[in-house]
């Protein structure tokens, strides 16, 4: 029998879960034996989790790994109760905060062919961690914040249709059609969201203050926790996110960072690929390496503007959020390298971005070269508008 305490705290996650909005990836989760969804904190794959429960028609249960619930039962023991009671659906958030958690859900997929699991869990979870290797048995998706047409959608009420790179690039993004309904002038919307529309939770109180906080304890707690670093760790982890805050978008001197914060040269890899993990930061490899290793890093960025904004404030430059927004967009759907000569390239396309005053001089001897600018609505040629791209998912 399935305590009663876990149904009742389910029913009302559900009561208080609308199914107005979709995130990008809810179309794409299958019903899978078992799937895991990772992502930062506060992009909203709780919400996700929830939405599927609701429109599931199975028998379901919802469980947060860290309730106190599990201060005296096992997910196995948990697992094996629903399925006696015929549970079809077992859906786990924060699985990351449970001990032991690829163990003992290896054992309930193995003893559990007929029950359908889906959870959620750290951007730094690994499922091929340790003894417990799920990769087998496992469809894992990764979410992150919001794009631009989703912010529109979400918070303005404009639904507007997912638009691919080629269609970008042959300026078929319409102002109004039948699938789409941008506003008049989208700049303002743009300009909002660059600061405080990346995540689902952007028009609630005290954004500044919450978002910081998912900064603080990213860096500081679940980095930490799941890496399984010391205080001093800790420490050094959040001098090197402000350090970077300071400086990115660029191209990382592995022997200059190392010394700034004191810490090897040999260490400090493993800091930035969990910083990268866990949505804090974003490392954008050159165009001739599919390999994700160190020595091919050629610019590091912040992960998002909204991060950008809460950590620099009014110091925070216009042309580096612009090559964030980018960059944070197009590689949801792309694979987005450095350039030797610009700023990006994807596929055979090279993009220079900048204002609305950026020439063509970078590109101008450059086969498929793309201008990207800021600040207008409309684009001809080869040149696009850069809130466009935040249309690809």
């Amino acid at each position: 029998m399935i305590d009663n305490s876990l149904h009742s705290a389910m029913l009302k996650q559900l009561n208080d879960t609308s199914l107005r909005f979709k995130r990008y990836l809810y179309q794409d989760i299958p019903d899978a034996r078992l799937v895991g969804i990772t992502g930062p904190r506060g992009v909203g794959k709780s919400t996700l989790l929830l939405q599927k429960i609701k429109e599931s028609g199975k028998k379901c249960l919802y469980v947060d790994a860290d309730n106190l619930y599990f201060a005296t039962h096992s997910l196995v023991s948990l697992a094996d109760d629903f399925v006696k009671d015929g549970g079809e659906f077992l859906a786990i958030d924060e699985i990351h905060k449970y001990e032991g958690w690829s163990r003992e859900l290896k054992q309930i997929y193995d003893t559990n062919p007929d029950l359908h699991i889906i959870f959620t869990g750290s951007s730094v979870l690994d499922i091929k961690k340790g003894s417990a290797d799920l990769s087998r048995r496992v469809l894992m998706f990764h979410m992150q914040g919001l794009s631009f047409r989703e912010y529109l959608e979400l918070f303005h009420n404009r639904k507007v249709k997912t638009y691919s790179l080629d269609e970008i690039l042959n300026h078929e993004v319409e102002m109004l059609s039948k699938e789409s309904i941008l506003p008049e002038h989208p700049l303002p919307y743009f300009r909002e969201y660059l600061a405080k529309g990346y995540f689902p939770f952007s028009q609630e109180p005290l954004f500044d203050l919450r978002l910081n906080q998912i900064i603080s304890q990213t860096v500081e707690s679940d980095i930490p926790l799941y890496a399984g670093f010391t205080a001093a760790t800790a420490r050094k982890l959040k001098q090197l996110m402000g350090v970077l805050s300071r400086l990115a978008p660029y191209k990382p001197s592995i022997e200059k960072l190392s010394q700034e914060i004191g810490v090897s040269k040999n260490t400090l890899p493993e800091y930035l690929t969990m910083l990268e993990k866990a949505g804090m930061i974003s490392l954008l490899r050159d165009d001739t390496s599919g390999l994700r290793v160190l020595g091919k890093i050629e610019k590091l960025y912040i992960d998002n503007t909204n991060f950008m904004y809460a950590m620099a404030g009014v110091m925070t430059d216009i042309g580096n959020v612009r090559e964030t927004f980018f960059q944070n967009q197009m590689r949801v759907e792309y694979d987005v390298a450095v350039s030797r000569v610009s700023d990006f390239r994807i596929g055979d396309f090279t993009f220079e971005v900048g204002g609305k005053n950026k020439g063509q001089r970078q590109i101008e001897s450059i086969k498929n070269g793309i201008v990207v600018k800021d600040d207008i609505e409309f684009g001809n040629a080869n040149i696009v508008p850069l809130w466009h791209f935040g249309l690809t998912y």
